[in-house]
């Protein structure tokens, strides 16, 4: 029976926006993570069937099928192809569920599956800019309502009673565990040095800040309403980064040599409210529990994206699950959320964190566009 196996996972650091990864075309950052991936595995690209890219602001520098030329600026081989996909927030993570059904299907061996976002040169909306995306019946089936997500993230907190000081008190956490696991080398085997415009090597991630307090917190103005509790301090920064996973079935790694961290367990989506947009997660993760057969106390960790603070509130509270399993090494609050990498970075660091601590299954999900979800379980080998 063929299944899909990680062998490897690698990240950029991630850059604040306009900071040091800014100088570097997205093309270039992506290639960089996929001479990665060869370097960590002595993986021949040849072997590698397609890379399968996320990018959600396919415009300027990142058309043309980013994935695409992302692989052959990595030097691989004429041979390698490419795809670009967009699930919003979520595309890289979507680019493992496909990779997955692609080598358990039999349509690929060896696949590469991750994604990037280089928001300092495509900004967030580049894609739409000046353009209706919706058109007249999406607004007319919600009453007039275009979606926003921090009018979404407003909505959660309202539905779910979530305070500002709640709010800003998870951001200092996220902060803390990030400054935290960064100090004690936990993103170090997960980073690949990126080689800057100069010839510097970047290898830590910028948007980890430290020494904040309440007070600091509860003096920045809120983004969407005068009476709201959503803060840039409370939500996820605009970042540069990349990220890719190196996937094979069992019988193909032990071909080649290579040693499964984990095996793809169970993959599911589920879609919400698109207005409130950003809730998906909670049905997601129901929806993979049920599939999988396990319980919530099975699962060691999890990796929730932090869009804003009040979407893994939201979903601690709705779903019961134990907060110091939450994000153990801080999230998109405190590293960044460069929207089509995204997954693949959570995914990147909740393999990391598997294997270090011997947890046995990860769970990862991540509100997205659209008001979808993607929820992904993962086994240690």
């Amino acid at each position: 029976m063929r299944d899909a196996v990680i062998v490897e996972a690698v990240r950029t650091p991630l850059g604040r926006r306009n900071g040091m990864l800014s100088t570097i075309h997205p093309a270039d950052l992506s290639a960089q993570v996929l001479m990665g991936l060869v370097d960590r595995t002595g993986l021949d690209p040849v072997e590698v069937d397609d890379v399968i890219w996320g990018c959600v602001s396919q415009a300027g520098e990142q058309t043309g099928d980013i994935g695409r030329t992302a692989a052959l600026a990595a030097g691989w081989p004429h041979t390698v192809t490419g795809v670009t996909i967009d699930r919003q927030c979520g595309s890289s993570q979507q680019a493992v569920h496909f990779a997955a059904a692609g080598l358990i299907a039999g349509q690929y061996d060896v696949v590469v599956a991750g994604g990037v976002e280089s928001m300092s040169r495509v900004p967030m909306g580049s894609s739409s800019a000046g353009r209706d995306p919706l058109g007249n019946l999406f607004m007319a089936r919600y009453h007039g309502v275009a979606p926003s997500q921090g009018v979404g993230a407003e909505m959660i907190a309202e539905q779910w009673g979530l305070t500002r000081r709640q709010c800003d008190d998870f951001a200092l956490a996220s902060h803390s565990k990030a400054a935290q696991a960064q100090d004690d080398g936990h993103f170090d085997d997960q980073i690949v040095p990126i080689v800057l415009s100069d010839g510097t090597k970047m290898v830590r991630d910028e948007g980890i800040r430290r020494g904040g307090t309440p007070e600091t917190l509860a003096g920045i103005k809120t983004a969407f309403s005068d009476t709201g509790v959503v803060t840039a301090g409370n939500s996820s920064q605009i970042s540069d980064g990349s990220a890719a996973l190196l996937m094979m079935t069992s019988e193909k790694a032990a071909q080649l040599g290579l040693t499964p961290i984990v095996r793809v367990h169970t993959a599911v989506l589920a879609g919400a409210d698109p207005v409130i947009m950003l809730t998906a997660p909670i049905p997601a993760t129901e929806k993979a529990l049920r599939r999988s057969g396990l319980s919530l106390s099975d699962i060691g960790v999890f990796e929730v994206n932090e869009a804003f603070a009040t979407v893994p509130l939201a979903w601690l509270a709705e779903t019961g699950a134990d907060p110091e399993r939450l994000n153990p090494d801080g999230g998109a609050i405190a590293l960044g959320h460069p929207l089509g990498g995204s997954g693949a970075r959570l995914m990147s660091t909740m393999i990391h964190h598997m294997r270090s601590t011997g947890t046995r299954y990860g769970l990862q999900t991540m509100c997205e566009g659209g008001g979808q979800a993607n929820a992904t379980i993962l086994e240690l080998l």
